[in-house]
């Protein structure tokens, strides 16, 4: 990975653990407008890893919801 990737990788992580503590799920935004004061470069590498991240999150609750028949098979 580059410097810019693992920088990203790291403030991603970092940032959800904000939101959740913040219980603001559109945190991400404020730290993305504040990098891409600075560099937007690195405001790009973050938003793919938090975008990543985030789908991620959908996509395990989803198969958790599929398995405990909470969510129901289309159709």
């Amino acid at each position: 990975m580059s410097m810019v990737e693992d920088l990203a990788e790291q403030l991603a992580e970092d940032t959800l653990k904000a939101m959740s503590d913040l219980e603001d799920d559109r945190f991400f935004m404020e730290v993305a407008a504040e990098l891409a004061a600075a560099s937007t470069t690195l405001e790009e590498a973050f938003l793919t890893a938090i975008r990543v991240r985030l789908a991620e999150r959908k996509a395990r609750a989803f198969i958790k919801g599929r398995v405990d028949g909470s969510i129901k098979p289309p159709g």
